[in-house]
């Protein structure tokens, strides 16, 4: 059978670095004493420094912050209908961006035969996928799939039907762009458990070519696990200002259990301690520690995803291709490897791969 490999990687970012300015806003709607110190204590122990959006939140002097974008003004947030329009314009520009750093050959352009996107902060029509079939110039017939709604696990889910494609018509080449702009959700609010979840997301694209090439990671398989009776835990629902997101508190210790409880399921019999490059959803600093914890890794075996965590912060579907893209970097032949999203189920999507 085909063996269906993600040949090479390309990131981007948008260009204003929101995370400073997140904390500032957040700390102005939050009640002083308990709560406020309680959100303090949270941004210390997020491990996150740096997250990116295009909207350009801005702290003043004072130790206000203010929206130089004129997107998000205090008492008048944007309606479901504005978010989407400020989608439209820029997630195409984000895309073309990192598109341009894939480096794509015009014979290589010529060449792609399926395109699938993945997003779940977004929707238009005409879509992203025509805005990127324009871009490239690429054949007007490319099989076009776009998967929405999933969140962060939708990556996996992208490099599941891209290997299909590919075992089934060994001379396709599928580009795949996974793009979020989680920003554009964030709501005005002082519900503390709200505005903790939007301490962590943030902006950010992948793309990744995946063909029978054999170079890069060669795809050997996928399991997804659905942890049971945790289906209210993360939940994602599109409201009158804008798409309203809920992240319970009990997700690491669930996600703990049911790691520990997979044990060598997950890696499809092999051994744990065999396992050489680790691409975890960096989901947040809690999330990463229970997976640590459940599959009892070293710590230096999730260096990359806490890496990615630090510097983007939680971008949703593309974050495990940014980790993806680091291990790339450095892997050996021969190395095994393990890949791990994490999104509304409560669901583990993992993917097994070899370095080539």
């Amino acid at each position: 059978m085909t063996a269906a490999c993600i040949n090479r990687i390309a990131t981007a970012v948008p260009p204003h670095d929101m995370h400073s300015g997140f904390i500032a806003f957040a700390e102005s709607l939050v009640a002083d004493g308990t709560p406020r110190n309680l959100f303090r204590r949270m941004v210390r122990q997020s491990a996150i420094s740096h997250r990116y959006s295009f909207l350009n939140l801005v702290v003043t002097g004072e130790g206000g912050v203010y929206d130089a974008s004129e997107f998000f003004i205090s008492g008048n947030f944007p309606t479901t209908a504005r978010r989407m329009q400020a989608f439209e314009e820029f997630a195409p520009r984000l895309a073309q961006s990192t598109l341009d750093k894939l480096a794509l050959t015009e014979e290589e352009r010529r060449g792609i035969t399926h395109l699938i996107v993945t997003s779940c902060t977004g929707l238009y029509a005409p879509g992203l996928d025509y805005d990127i079939v324009a871009h490239l110039g690429l054949n007007p017939s490319v099989e076009r799939t776009f998967i929405g709604f999933m969140g962060c696990y939708a990556a996996i889910n992208a490099l599941k039907a891209a290997r299909h494609i590919v075992r089934s018509e060994p001379g396709a080449k599928v580009l795949i762009v996974s793009l979020e702009l989680c920003s554009l959700h964030m709501q005005e609010t002082q519900n503390l458990e709200q505005l903790l979840a939007f301490l962590v997301f943030a902006d950010g694209c992948a793309a990744y070519l995946v063909s029978a090439e054999p170079i890069g990671f060669a795809i050997d398989s996928f399991l997804a696990v659905v942890l049971p009776d945790t289906n209210p835990l993360i939940t994602w629902r599109i409201g009158e200002k804008g798409f309203d997101m809920h992240l319970s508190g009990k997700i690491p210790g669930e996600l703990r259990r049911g790691l520990a409880a997979g044990g060598n399921q997950i890696t499809r019999g092999e051994d744990i301690r065999a396992i050489d490059l680790w691409a975890v959803h960096p989901g947040g600093r809690t999330i990463l520690d229970a997976v640590e914890q459940g599959l009892e890794l070293a710590p230096e075996a999730l260096s990359d995803s806490r890496h990615i965590l630090l510097n983007y912060g939680n971008m949703s579907s593309p974050s495990v291709v940014f980790v993806l893209e680091r291990l790339m970097q450095r892997a050996c032949p021969g190395q095994l490897g393990c890949a791990m999203s994490f999104g509304p189920g409560v669901t583990a999507e993992t993917m097994m791969f070899r370095a080539i």
